[in-house]
């Protein structure tokens, strides 16, 4: 009786020490946090909310979008991170937060690297490059010429210092070799604003913010950040059209876990999240606003990851841009 007691005793811990045991124990079977490091409203915000409707409807349980913005995505990455690995809190992994901070920032509360789990990788979000009508800038061309002749004038526009737009500005600066001024807003709609009011010059912009002004006449549309044409904007061309080579630059999002959160919570995750990529109804919510479904595997987001936080680190320190 004694073994017999010492045998189960045995096998209880070996079943409770191993993470792929529980998660093979009816995962997911309570509410789950969904944290978006942002706050509400926004294009993130939008976004998770989109998807976690449909995430509650195929794993039959409630997801619940909580917002955690602050420090440029970092109050709400740190919370995933520092939640429990048992699959009931994940949440949106982004650009800044991801990528960029590492770079820009002095510490992280968190390691990008090694403390919150790549789940998959939702979507990239091309960015625009308009101009005011009055510079008289119809092309990428146009905009080097004019800022040699007078260089550090021509002005552009974002929604604060590190952010897509502000990165895609400095990063085109640096492969054109000319010199522009950056103006920094408190959001990208105040940038905006200035733009079609003609008080900076241009503005990197992301697809579903830009198309309203670009319909309506207000700015010239002269390039896109992706590799590609964009669907809704077929006669613009890419920045590597127009004469830079290899320039890409997206905001991106994608879902994250804490760091030992079971590989089979991960991939179930991974697969109901894809499946929900592929619906009809969810694609053409991305398509329609100028940006571009994903999907794949957990590894093929952290490669992304890599790829991106070494970009950008590189073009953090080419134009010493520092922390607001």
């Amino acid at each position: 009786m004694k073994n017999f007691r010492l045998a189960l005793g045995a096998a209880l811990a070996a079943f409770l020490a191993c993470p792929v045991a529980l998660a093979q124990g009816g995962y997911p079977n309570k509410t789950i946090t969904f944290v978006v490091p942002y706050a509400a409203g926004g294009f993130g915000d939008i976004r998770a909310r989109q998807v976690t409707e449909r995430l509650s409807k195929s794993l039959g349980v409630s997801v619940v979008v909580e917002n955690k913005a602050g420090a440029g995505g970092v109050v709400g990455t740190n919370a995933v991170a520092k939640a429990a690995p048992d699959g009931y809190t994940i949440g949106m992994g982004n650009l800044a937060p991801l990528a960029v901070n590492r770079a820009l920032m002095k510490k992280l509360p968190y390691d990008p690297d090694t403390d919150v789990v790549p789940v998959i990788l939702l979507e990239k979000a091309p960015l625009v490059l308009s101009t005011h009508r009055s510079q008289g800038i119809a092309t990428v061309k146009d905009v080097v010429a004019k800022a040699k002749s007078d260089p550090g004038k021509l002005t552009y526009g974002s929604s604060g210092v590190g952010g897509a737009h502000h990165l895609s500005g400095a990063m085109f600066a640096h492969q054109a070799g000319i010199e522009l001024t950056h103006v920094p807003y408190k959001g990208g709609a105040a940038a905006a604003t200035d733009l079609v009011a003609g008080h900076i010059a241009m503005m990197f912009e992301m697809g579903y913010a830009a198309l309203p002004a670009i319909k309506g006449g207000k700015v010239q549309p002269i390039a896109v950040s992706s590799t590609k044409r964009l669907a809704l904007l077929p006669e613009v061309p890419t920045l590597a059209e127009s004469g830079l080579a290899n320039f890409e630059s997206y905001n991106w999002q994608g879902v994250i876990a804490p760091k030992g959160t079971p590989r089979e919570i991960v991939m179930r995750l991974n697969q109901e999240l894809n499946a929900i990529l592929r619906q009809p109804e969810m694609r053409e919510a991305i398509l329609s606003q100028a940006s571009e479904p994903v999907g794949g595997t957990p590894e093929e987001f952290a490669a992304f990851i890599k790829a991106e936080a070494a970009k950008w680190s590189a073009v953090v320190k080419s134009a010493n841009i520092q922390p607001e």
